[in-house]
């Protein structure tokens, strides 16, 4: 039987990083094993699942690029199913209802927290008889427990790890209000859903052991575990907030790619020998469980915003259409050109000005980018009609010295019969020469005037993907 694995996220919050790991996780495995990747969303927390965060959940991961197969399944429609269980494992002599008043637990604990003693249930309704249950209180439904031996978790990543019975104790299957504990949940849903390999984070390691006992209380098949290492920090400490950690749709505000990203969180944790960059078809060819390691990845901002470049500079060689689409639908979020800004300060040229000019321009603004604000950023000048104010170290090369060249200088191209990067090169020589200049003297000024940038590619490319029309008069507008 091919593989069943499940993303089983809890919406109470963004979709973080961590969580996008274990995803892909699951994805790869499924798509390399020609297996099934199923979607279950935990939302039995009413108070702090939201339906913003189960949609944020599904946004994240279509931006992924982690499509799953048939429909969601949203945990809290089941609950009916988990009591049936519950009432099951009673039936059998596997649970048992515990009368146990919140202060009489509290005092348990209070006590074996004085003793120095591991604070846990002890068992008190383990073996009594219900007709002792005092009036007027709710039981809950509790596990039995082994009470000898040891569970032993064959995982897949992390050994065989052991955990001794006295360890764990008789856990709440069913709240006293008939509500399924999380324990619970998921396992029903797990064999519910025929999953055959539960990867998650090693925090959930020692829910595994309870769990097991679920499974074994029933006579179900155990499912394969895989328990992933912790991403941290650049500190070393568990990735959280104060490095930055972020949810995965505000990556993608910051201008991350998603081929970068997959690529990044593939090597958080795992490895294919010494390859660093390699596409999406590629992992799901090489991933297996064997090449999770043990220790914890440590999250490095400086590596993923090198791989975004790289694959910034991939889809301008492969897809440039793509990426012009992408960098036109960005920058008309820039607060110059927003339409929420009234009114604008800069209008788009028309589609097919503003395709063609970042076409020509495309593989060296991409080269200058980091992400894709970066790109949209510099690719601005190029895609709204009129010129951008120069900013300061525009604003520096345009002195009145150069504001009167510039215009001499637009006179001289008006007269120039060929706008291609080689005409356009010979004429600002000749124009240099007779100015007795040297040609970055002129170059300069006239880089400001056209993009109000001090930086930007080539000179006579701009100019050239800009047009003559549009570029006279970005220099005329600067001109003294």
């Amino acid at each position: 039987m091919p593989p069943i694995t499940r993303f089983a996220p809890s919406p109470t919050g963004m979709l973080h990083i961590g969580s996008a790991r274990t995803a892909l996780f699951n994805w790869l495995y499924s798509k390399h094993t020609g297996g099934t990747f199923l979607l279950r969303i935990e939302d039995t927390d009413a108070e702090r699942s939201t339906p913003e965060a189960v949609e944020a959940i599904y946004e994240g991961l279509r931006w992924l690029g982690l499509d799953w197969d048939g429909d969601p399944i949203l945990q809290s429609k089941r609950a009916a199913r988990h009591r049936e269980v519950a009432e099951q494992m009673l039936a059998a002599g596997n649970a048992y209802h515990c009368y146990c008043s919140p202060e009489e637990l509290e005092a348990m604990r209070a006590e074996q927290k004085a003793k120095g003693v591991p604070m846990r249930y002890d068992g008190r309704w383990r073996d009594r008889d219900p007709k002792d249950a005092p009036s007027g209180v709710k039981p809950v439904i509790r596990l039995k427990a082994p009470r000898e031996g040891e569970t032993i978790i064959r995982d897949r990543v992390q050994g065989d790890v052991r955990i001794a019975a006295e360890q764990l104790d008789d856990m709440v299957l069913l709240r006293a209000d008939g509500s399924p504990t999380y324990m619970l949940a998921v396992v029903v849903d797990d064999h519910d859903m025929e999953i055959t390999h539960v990867i998650r984070g090693v925090d959930h390691l020692n829910n595994a052991a309870r769990q097991m006992q679920i499974y074994r209380a029933m006579g179900w098949e155990v499912p394969s575990f895989s328990h992933i290492p912790l991403i941290h920090g650049p500190d070393g400490a568990k990735l959280s907030k104060r490095h930055g950690a972020l949810g995965v749709a505000e990556y993608e505000r910051m201008g991350y790619r998603p081929e970068a990203m997959r690529n990044y969180l593939a090597r958080l944790g795992w490895s294919h020998g010494d390859d660093e960059i390699f596409s999406t078809e590629q992992a799901i060819e090489w991933f297996d469980l064997d090449g999770i390691g043990r220790s914890a990845a440590r999250f490095d901002y400086d590596k993923l915003r090198s791989l975004n470049a790289h694959y910034i500079q991939q889809a301008a060689a492969e897809d440039p259409a793509g990426l012009i689409a992408e960098v036109v639908e960005r920058i008309q979020r820039l607060p110059e050109v927003d339409p929420a800004n009234s009114p604008p300060a800069h209008a788009l040229a028309q589609h097919a000005d503003a395709g063609g000019r970042l076409r020509t321009l495309l593989p060296e603004l991409a080269k200058r980018a980091k992400d894709m604000n970066e790109l949209a950023i510099n690719a601005l000048p190029y895609v709204v009609s009129g010129a951008l104010s120069p900013d300061a170290k525009a604003s520096g090369l345009l002195t009145p010295d150069a504001r009167a060249m510039l215009g001499r200088l637009a006179q001289a191209l008006d007269r120039s019969p060929d706008w291609s990067p080689e005409a356009l090169d010979a004429a600002i020589r000749s124009f240099a020469a007779l100015e007795s200049r040297k040609l970055g003297d002129v170059a300069q000024p006239v880089r400001a005037a056209l993009t109000g940038r001090a930086v930007s590619p080539g000179v006579f490319e701009i100019m050239a993907a800009l047009g003559r029309s549009e570029s006279l008069a970005r220099l005329r507008k600067q001109a003294a």
